[in-house]
């Protein structure tokens, strides 16, 4: 696994650029080491996060908004204030249904973010 360091100590959001990644989904990498990465995902209503995973540990926090959830083939709609849990290698995706944001914390670090 290849070391990207450690961001700031005090990151500010509005120093922050959107990183646009298409289809109404643009997101935020804020604080991270090695082992560990928070990242903010906005999501326009109809968006839509592919089904698919990874070997990290994910907890998403939902900041507002409304989503339909997919995670190892259980579906839930999740609101503002509302969290879930994706282990390791655990097929999940979302749909918005009402533009928000998401807050994702994954263990260790998305290499393929920093790319």
């Amino acid at each position: 696994m290849k070391s990207f360091g450690a961001s700031n100590i005090f990151l500010l959001g509005d120093d922050i650029e959107w990183e646009e990644l298409g289809g109404g989904i643009k997101r935020k990498i804020m604080a991270y080491d090695d082992r560990i990465m928070l990242v903010n995902v906005h999501f326009e209503a109809g968006g839509v996060g592919t089904l698919h995973s990874h070997y990290h540990s994910q907890v998403t926090y939902v900041a507002s908004g409304e989503f339909e959830f997919t995670v190892d083939n259980e579906v839930k709609l999740v609101k503002e204030g509302d969290a879930l849990y994706i282990p390791p290698n655990t097929m999940h995706g979302t749909i918005c249904k009402k533009s928000g944001v998401l807050i994702d914390v994954f263990s260790p670090i998305r290499e393929d973010f920093m790319l």
